[in-house]
């Protein structure tokens, strides 16, 4: 049975060998419940490559709260800029995730911030979404034997595209965010609905 550090250690080092040359932090989630549903959950704040460039957040944690015979998901969040605030949002999707089993998050489902995302953003929804700007070697991190993480993102978007996937599905609104070339990152970004 794959143990939790070594599922810290297999990401770890996949963050480095698909994101060569970035600078990688380990920080503590935000305080308070969830080490109560994942103990030991960390992040791995990614430094960008260059000016310009994204933030990026990881989960360490939801996997071995929550994987069944050694497949599990971890998620990440791109910004802008390094805010406590992604810190806050990372931990709490995580919480979420490693909640009753009802509560386990996939591609197409989304999750609702319950504030605007950064700012004064219209993005206040999560939709969980492949991780399509970082390829699909970075999706999957394998180790041991056979084990695996999946890394989805954690995109931001607005009520009107939430009820969209809702109504048209998911293909047809990442169809609109192509169509449109939407900025994933961009607080001000206008919905594509």
């Amino acid at each position: 049975m794959p143990t939790k550090a070594a599922a810290h250690t297999a990401l770890l080092d996949h963050l480095r060998r698909t994101l060569p040359g970035r600078v990688i932090d380990e920080v503590a989630g935000v305080a308070g419940p969830i080490e109560d549903r994942a103990p030991g959950f960390r992040i791995f704040r990614i430094h960008p490559a260059h000016p310009g460039d994204w933030w990026l957040y990881v989960t360490s944690g939801c996997w071995a709260s929550t994987q069944h015979g050694g497949h599990g998901t971890e998620f990440f969040l791109a910004a802008p800029r390094d805010e406590w605030v992604n810190l806050e949002s990372v931990t709490m999707n995580a919480y979420y995730h490693c909640g009753p089993v009802h509560q386990r998050l996939d591609v197409g489902h989304t999750v609702p911030i319950g504030r605007p995302w950064l700012d004064d953003s219209d993005c206040d929804h999560y939709l969980v979404s492949l991780p399509y700007p970082l390829g699909p070697e970075f999706e999957v991190c394998s180790w041991g034997d056979g084990a695996h993480a999946r890394i989805l993102w954690l995109l931001p978007i607005t009520r009107a595209e939430k009820d969209f996937r809702r109504e048209g599905g998911l293909e047809a609104l990442e169809c609109l965010f192509e169509e449109h070339a939407i900025d994933p990152v961009d607080p001000a970004r206008p919905s594509v609905i």
